[in-house]
């Protein structure tokens, strides 16, 4: 766990950093699944042909779905990209993460991206499947809850030095 997740991330301390994703996560609690969301409004149009642009309105969705359910964007545990052309979203990086900070902050959960032939809509350019766990809280005994946050896993400490920073709720243990 860490300060930007209630959820433990899991990267074998000798393996490299990841940056920009975790290459896994654990959590216990209530499951919250999206379907692919692709890049329109909530009316269900494009409004932008740009491959950032959509990623944009793609993160934007996700974390409306998430509040729906009573999740924020630090609940994520796992990301599944679905691109029509790898080159356009290599050369869209940049752009693509300060959209992503901008919606989900500093927290990179686990991800994969899978180039496809195309997606079900035609103007589509990406899809993004999402999945969060909110940590069930139990009641505390006497009215007392302790609250802590492990701070030990060096994963995703460089990714994304310049976002601004996302206040994630620490993880409540009764006592």
């Amino acid at each position: 766990m860490t300060e930007d997740t209630p959820h433990e991330i899991l990267h074998p301390r000798h393996w490299k950093a990841a940056r920009g994703y975790s290459n896994g996560m654990a959590a216990t609690g209530r499951l919250i699944v999206t379907g692919g969301i692709v890049g329109w409004n909530a009316d269900q149009v494009f409004e932008t042909d740009d491959f950032a642009g959509q990623v944009a309105q793609i993160l934007r969705s996700i974390v409306e779905i998430l509040h729906e359910a009573g999740a924020a964007p630090h609940h994520l545990v796992r990301l599944t990209w679905y691109v029509t052309d790898k080159r356009e979203y290599l050369s869209a990086l940049a752009e693509i993460g300060a959209a992503y900070r901008e919606s989900l902050g500093r927290h990179f959960p686990a991800m994969a991206l899978v180039q496809v032939a195309g997606l079900v809509e035609d103007r589509a350019k990406v899809e993004i499947e999402a999945t969060a766990v909110v940590p069930l809280v139990a009641p505390a005994m006497g009215g007392m809850t302790a609250v802590t946050v492990e701070h030990d896993n060096p994963a995703n400490e460089d990714a994304a030095n310049d976002a601004p920073a996302q206040i994630a709720p620490a993880v409540t243990k009764e006592v």
